[in-house]
């Protein structure tokens, strides 16, 4: 299928980012925007698990919490090719701040029991869908600021993606110590972070904007031109395909850590989270690397030997036998998936056409969060004693689809430069 002219343009405004202002137009929003994601992401379980005290709600509400977000993709994406991805973030992290203040004062208010949990369960929900509207929007500004550099895609991807990985090392380990005093804290500090956020989404760069049809989107208008572009990059495509059966064993381990850390390690909830800020600091080593490395050896070889690494690391973490020894693989196989992310953002960036970036990215990360809730669901209906055998298993699956993706595309001529051309028509 070939991406035709018309769909490849935007319609709208470009964006034209002043020289010097990255930092204060992109990083500085994309960090904070960065740091309410991680204690959103990874604190929400902590705080269910101390909330309720409950394995399977914990569970529960990680399937609850991926969910919506996994729905909201296609609108999300549409929205910010429609409207642009300031006013998205603005409005999404704004909704997300108020959200999270109400629900902090009816924890205060509420007795312990059936309406507490009901509040935990459906703030995961819906702050998980609220968040991922701001992703989107400010994966779009990067991805547009990466585009105007020169064939330097993959060292402002690399940037953004140490931001995210500084932002996961504070972030759990922050929510961790603060819910060490209730959950009032973690929820006050989480709605500050998203009062920031929307405030600096303004100040970000346009993105470009496709024109409306008359009538409108219609219903799953945007998955379905997501999908057009996608089956038109087939190197995207496979790639998308592989590491979102990876991620099944990633969303695997989101959802099971408190459990382990705190149950079979019998540690406090400020360990699991220093356990994702450990791992966080071992991404952040890796991404420098790969940095230096895309120059040398290409996508195709900083994938695979992420790939290799991360796959190694999984089939070892059943047998863990400390709470150090788990940390330390942990950390190894998150430090080679920021290797795979580095890989899959720059190639993801280059290679999709600026018009159609909102819904073919919002297409993307919906195959690639898929298997969060699935995790969540197996995690509920997986009784405690058989938990090492689940990881086992999909550290298997993790493994096979790694070498079976990585084999398809040796010979792809995509991944084995660093730099793609813009507006390359498949």
């Amino acid at each position: 299928m070939t991406v035709s002219p018309s769909k490849a343009q935007p319609a709208g405004r470009h964006a034209a980012v002043p020289v010097g202002s990255l930092f204060r137009r992109v990083y500085v929003p994309r960090a904070c925007d960065a740091l309410a994601y991680s204690m959103a992401t990874y604190a929400m379980p902590l705080l269910v698990l101390a909330t309720t005290g409950s394995a399977s709600l914990t569970g529960l509400a990680f399937a609850l919490e991926w969910i919506p977000r996994v729905a909201v993709f296609g609108f999300a994406g549409t929205l910010v090719d429609r409207s642009g991805a300031a006013i998205v973030c603005f409005l999404a992290s704004l909704a997300r701040a108020l959200l999270v203040a109400g629900g902090g004062v009816a924890l205060v208010l509420l007795p312990p029991g059936t309406g507490e949990t009901v509040t935990v369960m459906a703030l995961a929900a819906v702050t998980g869908a609220l968040t991922q509207f701001s992703f989107i929007a400010n994966e779009a500004v990067g991805a547009t600021v990466s585009r105007r550099t020169d064939g330097q895609a993959h060292k402002v991807q690399s940037v953004l993606i140490g931001i995210d990985q500084t932002a996961t090392l504070v972030g759990p380990a922050l929510g961790g110590v603060l819910l060490l005093n209730g959950p009032t804290g973690m929820l006050a500090c989480l709605s500050v972070l998203s009062f920031l956020s929307a405030a600096l989404a303004l100040q970000t760069p346009p993105t470009p904007l496709r024109a409306t049809r008359h009538g409108g989107p219609a219903p799953g208008g945007g998955l379905r031109e997501g999908w057009k572009t996608l089956r038109s990059l087939p190197s995207l495509r496979r790639l998308v395909t592989g590491l979102a059966c990876s991620n099944l064993m990633l969303a695997l381990l989101q959802s099971a850590t408190p459990i382990l850390v705190e149950d079979h390690f019998g540690r406090s909830p400020a360990a699991a989270g220093a356990l994702w800020s450990i791992a966080a600091a071992a991404t952040l080593i890796a991404v420098a690397c790969c940095r230096a490395g895309l120059d040398r050896l290409g996508l195709w070889g900083v994938g695979v030997i992420s790939a290799t690494v991360a796959a190694a690391a999984c089939l070892a973490v059943p047998q863990a036998p400390s709470y150090t020894g788990y940390v330390a693989l942990v950390a190894l196989f998150m430090a080679a998936d920021g290797g795979l992310t580095v890989v899959l953002r720059t190639l993801r960036s280059q290679v999709i056409p600026p018009a159609a970036f909102g819904t073919t990215l919002s297409l993307t990360i919906l195959l690639l969060l898929l298997p969060f809730p699935v995790a969540g669901l197996l995690l509920a209906l997986t009784p405690p004693p058989y938990l090492n055998s689940l990881i086992r298993a999909c550290a298997l699956i993790q493994a096979l689809t790694l070498l079976v993706t990585f084999l398809r595309l040796r010979n792809d001529p995509m991944l084995r430069t660093t730099t793609v051309p813009a507006h390359r028509k498949t």
